[in-house]
């Protein structure tokens, strides 16, 4: 394991750990909200667009790149770093709403707790993991 794909590791873990910390605090706001009149609820968005992210650099030797030789040319589409990638709220206007149009299900959002809860001690186990890996390595040298 070299010292990148460890920055990497841990860059990736910190970042799910803060989006983790900010749905719980969207989740939190729903459950606040759950009587709230014509209130819509909100969840983040972040795996999915880094999985493209993923895919869009795992695939950009396979594409084919226009030269350009003037910047008001159409420009292939790069590869995006993942690291570019942040986690975005969404407001959920689609799902069934109650009748004063709110559409917080608060039972579902106590349950989310519990996921994202899970979910964070996941991610803080594995960052601990990748650090005992290192410092095994170094007890090695």
């Amino acid at each position: 394991m070299g010292m990148n794909s460890f920055n990497n590791s841990v860059d990736l873990l910190h970042r799910a750990m803060d989006v983790q910390q900010l749905r719980f605090q969207v989740t939190a706001n729903n459950i606040a909200n759950s009587e709230v009149p014509n209130y819509k609820r909100q969840s983040v968005n972040f795996e999915s667009e880094l999985k493209r992210a993923f895919i869009s650099r795992d695939t950009a030797h396979e594409g084919f790149k226009m030269q350009v030789s003037d910047e008001r040319h159409i420009h292939s589409e790069m590869p995006r770093d993942w690291r570019d990638v942040g986690p975005r709220r969404v407001t959920d206007f689609v799902s069934t709403a109650k009748p004063n149009g709110n559409n917080v299900d608060a039972e579902q959002e106590a349950m989310n707790v519990v996921q994202i809860q899970m979910q964070y001690n996941l991610l803080t186990q594995l960052t601990s993991f990748e650090f005992n890996q290192v410092e095994t390595a170094m007890k090695k040298i």
